[in-house]
């Protein structure tokens, strides 16, 4: 087995290939299961390090395989997601996006370079491991119903069946250089609420006439709010929240119907479900005894994202030793929403995180905003590791 050293002097002589390769992935940023130019890109790169591949699963999916000593030993697989978020980039930088109204603004072009980058790696030492390692491109993360659960149905977790996989992402408020992880849950299951509340519209002077949906929908929303302060599992956090409300009216005219929509973020799947039929139980009843009707959508999204424990000590153990104590935190349970969640309910999962922040730099704003940037020195710290803890299961 490589060493330490080894990998790492890699990782920096490979480090501003794949930095540039994120560049170009960067410039060049296509929606969900749109990723066909990024496709290419990844399929040209690991045609010229040597790696087979299959382009095509769900669309634009691509999965690679490396071959070690003794290849049916056993399988890992690494996942890196391709799609990039629907918003108008606003850095000034020599990568900027050329598609306007789109942007890399979650990492996955930094997800991409790391994975490539692990490959080039792990290609480069493929007579001195033993097994397998399946690379897994995945389309479509930031929409639902996500690329991961379409990959599975296509058979990406099959022949050979992985005995683990790992995932990596970026994390803003987390320095450069470091990773963070946690076992157990980490990530909650995100569902999508939509509320049609219906009444009679009319003038607004003269409300005896009208069934107001707007006051129903207040009604409702107060209401809602009391599901996720009374969640009987109190050690898991639950969000019910509501973004948008619509109603075409004016200042004197009450409409006949009013919007709702919202989310729901749980890490239990029975209070899930309980959860569904309390907001429906509520509006409707509500907006019943108010005169109106509400008719209740829920769009059941992403399940929670679980991290095998055994299995993420041992990488927890494995970052150190590469990185250093000091450079591996331990995380907190996370309300946001990752598909990765699917891989996780089939076999043993770890999703880690991948430190970005260089305030130094001015490098510091939040995922989903349009100065998203990374510190490009996290790339080498990625694909890396990536290929350490690939090498050293």
């Amino acid at each position: 087995m490589e060493s330490i050293q080894k990998i790492k002097s890699l990782a920096h002589q490979f480090s501003s290939e794949f930095i540039e390769v994120r560049r170009k992935i960067h410039a060049h940023p296509e929606l969900g299961f749109e990723e066909y130019k990024t496709a290419e890109l990844i399929a040209a790169k690991l045609s010229e390090i040597g790696i087979s591949y299959q382009t095509g699963i769900a669309k634009t999916g691509i999965v690679a395989m490396i071959e070690g000593r003794n290849p049916a030993k056993k399988t890992i697989a690494l996942r890196a997601d391709m799609d990039a978020l629907p918003i108008d980039e606003k850095n000034n930088c020599e990568y900027q996006s050329v598609n306007k109204g789109v942007m890399h603004a979650c990492g996955h072009d930094a997800h991409m370079a790391c994975l490539l980058g692990a490959a080039k790696i792990l290609f480069t030492l493929k007579d001195e491991f033993e097994g397998s390692i399946k690379l897994i491109f995945q389309p479509s993360e930031e929409k639902f119903p996500g690329g991961a659960q379409a990959m599975i149905k296509e058979g990406v977790l099959q022949n050979p069946v992985p005995q683990f996989i790992l995932g990596e992402h970026v994390l803003p408020t987390l320095e450069s250089g470091k990773i963070g992880l946690r076992g157990g849950k980490y990530m909650a299951s995100t569902d999508e609420i939509y509320l049609t509340v219906k009444g009679k519209g009319g003038h607004a002077a003269t409300p005896e006439l009208n069934i107001n949906p707007l006051l129903i929908a207040s009604h409702i929303l107060i209401a809602l709010q009391e599901i996720a302060v009374n969640n009987p599992h109190a050690d898991l956090p639950t969000v019910l929240s509501f973004g948008k409300i619509a109603g075409n009216g004016r200042t004197n005219i009450i409409p006949d119907v009013v919007t709702i929509d919202g989310t729901l973020r749980t890490f239990n799947e029975d209070w899930r479900a309980e959860a569904h039929h309390k907001i429906t139980e509520i509006a409707q009843s509500i907006a019943q005894n108010m005169g109106g009707s509400c008719e209740v959508f829920i769009d059941k999204g992403y399940p929670f994202l679980v991290n095998d424990i055994k299995l993420t000590e041992n990488i927890k153990s494995l970052a150190i030793e590469y990185l250093g104590r000091e450079n591996v935190v331990d995380l907190e349970m996370r309300l946001t929403a990752e598909d990765f969640a699917y891989y996780s309910q089939e076999i043993p999962a770890c999703f880690y995180r991948l430190g970005v922040r260089n305030e130094a730099k001015g490098i510091t704003s939040n995922l989903h905003t349009n100065t998203f940037d990374i510190d490009e020195n996290a790339i080498e710290t990625g694909m890396g590791l990536m290929a350490w803890l690939a090498c050293k299961q």
